[in-house]
């Protein structure tokens, strides 16, 4: 981890230039911010082209945003999955920014990232947040949970982040273009991060500063709705992404459950030669043979799912690196 550095239905487009980079902001009513990100970008980057979607704003988000320089786009589908999936798939780039429309991330890092992406070979680059004036900018409860969160993928997925959430990012044209985007809402960011530890892209964390909002901005993020929603989706990305580990656990819980309904039946068998409470019995006989169902469904999605890898890293292969 990099040390804190000091403190912004179409075609595809492609951008020109010799190493063409594409900024790339999801807007959701930021009209108060959207005009000093694309300001404080195009200073970091002159030679970027900077493209900011308007999710269906109710302000003026999109006014402002062409005002400032920006290429505006937009994305009638509520949710920053959705926008994601529209940017990556429009836009033809080698190198991408996805930074919030917000005014919280630090402009000035990008070039950090950009550097650590092209002179290490790398498929992404996050930056960590480290908010810079405490409380106002990163609320207590949201640290907690970012924390929690990103200690669950750690768990299930053996390395991750220390900011899984983090909206400020740098990608290759590899990963973008790889990355399948199935998210619809800020559960994207885990996503994000799933595909690229499960094709063991090379991949960094570079520590940033996290500004507050404007005055007059507030945050679309529900503390409690879009936790539930991360997490939801971590399970179904383990499901999906390890399925073996995940009907192995499955099947250990029925079959523990099973054997504790059962062992007072076997004992009182074992003592009278009867078999009392034939309804526990027959509950503990299905458990069981739920248990040894979801241990063969496991076996039997892994090899599935490493078949899909396999095809997921040859696609990704596939696409010429940044040089």
């Amino acid at each position: 981890m990099s040390a804190l550095p000091n403190r912004t239905q179409e075609p595809q487009t492609r951008l020109s230039g010799p190493r063409r980079i594409a900024v790339l902001v999801p807007c959701y009513n930021e009209d108060v911010s959207v005009a000093r990100v694309v300001q404080d970008f195009r200073r970091a980057l002159p030679s970027a082209q900077i493209f900011v979607y308007d999710n269906d704003s109710s302000d003026s988000t999109a006014e402002v945003a062409r005002i400032a320089g920006a290429v505006v786009r937009s994305e009638p589908r509520h949710g920053k999955g959705n926008v994601v999936r529209r940017m990556f798939a429009d836009i033809d780039a080698d190198i991408y920014v996805l930074v919030d429309g917000d005014g919280t991330y630090h402009a000035a890092s990008v070039q950090l990232m950009i550097d650590r992406l092209v002179e290490e070979h790398l498929d992404m680059v996050v930056g960590a947040r480290q908010a810079d004036n405490g409380e106002a900018a990163f609320r207590r409860g949201h640290r907690f949970g970012n924390r929690m969160l990103t200690s669950f993928v750690g768990l299930l997925f053996g390395r991750s982040f220390s900011d899984i959430l983090s909206g400020y990012r740098v990608f290759s044209r590899r990963f973008a273009k790889s990355f399948p985007a199935l998210a619809a809402g800020f559960e994207t960011e885990t996503e994000l991060t799933v595909h690229a530890l499960e094709l063991r892209m090379p991949i960094a964390e570079i520590v940033t500063p996290y500004g507050a909002r404007a005055d007059g901005s507030e945050s679309k993020l529900n503390t409690y709705r879009d936790g539930i929603r991360i997490s939801m989706t971590i399970l179904k990305l383990f499901k999906e992404e390890r399925p073996l580990p995940f009907f192995s656990l499955l099947f250990a819980m029925l079959s523990l459950s099973s054997l504790i309904l059962a062992f007072p039946i076997a004992m009182t068998y074992l003592e009278t030669g009867l078999v009392p409470r034939v309804p526990t019995a027959i509950l503990a006989t299905g458990l069981m043979l739920l248990a040894f169902l979801s241990l063969a469904s496991g076996f039997i999605l892994d090899t599935v799912t490493h078949g899909r890898q396999e095809l997921k890293r040859l696609f990704y292969l596939s696409i010429p690196p940044v040089e």
